[in-house]
């Protein structure tokens, strides 16, 4: 029998709780081993929840008891959850955890902990809530060289664009009604400015380089400014709007981003709608694979700690290795990366304002222009060549022109 303890009764933390009780003979029979949920650490009182039975409230309690061999955290945060596992790897105890801002901030610190003391920090949950996608590109997409991930990684962002895109809704209405499901928290900064997403490819772009890559380091966009007007642009290039967090490899530079991205109807990530996230890796062997299922919510991100939890039962005594050196990546600057933009400037009809629009498509290297969706006056749209956004910024500030909105394409 393996005892085990889980940080935090919140959301996750209750669905851990919940999959260990009600599936605990499938979760042992699979790990090999019985395990048992010896204790639950919070703060908080539940009186009349079963929880009573295991609460804690003092980490000591369980750190110190030499029977815990797995603990999984469920709390949030920087601290004390990276206290917490650091004290528990020490002691060769192993770690799970879904704490995407303990994983990108001290991941690489905490694996090299586990590996001096025979034990395991798994962090699945921490990426994909449900979807599995951090243990197959560390153990079964082995053979290749990753030029490329990128994915759809927050859940209430997806939500609100594809209510927007299919609804015609307005950003203020469908982040309201994300609010109200439960999607989006009530300051949804994390979400929709694209912090969420940021860290997520940080610890995806870590892995797959081997070395850290610092959310600080990430430039990020959001959604709040997009509008129907935006989407009506996309549906005439037979494309949607997607918040992509991407990681690519040019030239033996890495560069990373958060930002809005028209995907076209042929990417699989274009049907990728709801809550629902997907992860698209690109390798010089296998080309691309994807990864698609539930990013968050209570049962599905709790099914991928649980999963953790069996594997560290199943590894007891071994470390699985983990190459991520914890020196910092220099990223390269993403205004340098080379992208097709989709530009919105606006036109007043004035001959002087359409000698600044022909200057700015020529200064493009003959961008293309759109004709405008119906009812839509008084602006200008192009699609651009390839091109670094520091030439796209140069072109504007040398014409005059003055820029609504900018878009990446995907293609």
């Amino acid at each position: 029998m393996v005892n085990v303890a889980v940080l935090g009764y919140g959301t996750v933390g209750s669905g851990i709780v919940e999959i260990l009780t009600k599936n605990n003979s499938h979760v042992s029979r699979r790990a090999g081993e019985e395990i048992k949920l010896k204790y639950v650490l919070d703060l908080r009182e539940f009186p009349g929840d079963p929880v009573e039975k295991v609460l804690v409230h003092d980490y000591d309690t369980i750190v110190n008891d030499p029977e815990i061999r797995v603990i999984a955290e469920a709390m949030g945060g920087l601290e004390p959850a990276f206290t917490f596992a650091k004290k528990a790897l020490e002691k060769g105890i192993s770690f799970c955890t879904s704490n995407k801002v303990l994983v990108e901030a001290k991941g690489a610190e905490l694996l090299q902990i586990a590996k001096k003391n025979n034990a395991n920090f798994f962090f699945e949950a921490s990426v994909g809530g449900g979807i599995p996608v951090i243990r197959p590109m560390i153990e079964s997409l082995t053979a290749d060289h990753f030029d490329e991930i990128s994915g759809i990684m927050n859940g209430t962002t997806n939500f609100i664009l594809t209510k927007m895109d299919q609804e015609g809704a307005a950003y203020e209405d469908v982040l309201a009604e994300a609010q109200a499901l439960g999607y989006a928290e009530r300051n949804p900064e994390a979400d929709v400015e694209g912090h969420d997403a940021g860290r997520k490819i940080a610890i995806l772009a870590s892995l797959i380089y081997e070395r850290q890559v610092n959310f600080a380091d990430i430039p990020m966009e959001g959604i709040t400014e997009i509008t129907g007007v935006d989407f009506a642009y996309a549906h005439s290039l037979e494309a949607s709007i997607k918040l992509l967090g991407t990681a690519r490899k040019k030239d033996h530079r890495i560069y990373a981003m958060v930002a809005p991205f028209l995907v076209p109807s042929n990417d699989p990530l274009y049907a990728v709608n709801g809550v629902y996230n997907a992860i698209k890796l690109h390798g010089d062997m296998l080309e691309n694979v994807m990864f698609y299922g539930q990013g968050a919510g209570k049962l599905a991100t709790a099914s991928a700690v649980v999963s953790d939890i069996q594997d560290c039962v199943r590894r007891l005594g071994t470390h699985r290795e983990v190459l991520w050196d914890p020196s910092p990546v220099q990223l390269g600057d993403a205004k340098e990366y080379p992208f097709r933009f989709l530009v919105r400037v606006k036109a007043d009809g004035s001959a002087e304002n359409a000698e600044k629009l022909s200057a700015f498509a020529g200064a493009l290297g003959g961008a293309g222009r759109l004709t405008a969706p119906r009812g839509v006056t008084g602006e200008a749209a192009f699609v651009t060549k390839a091109m670094p956004e520091k030439e796209l910024c140069e072109a504007v500030e040398k014409t005059g022109v003055e820029l609504i909105r900018k878009f990446r394409l995907d293609w």
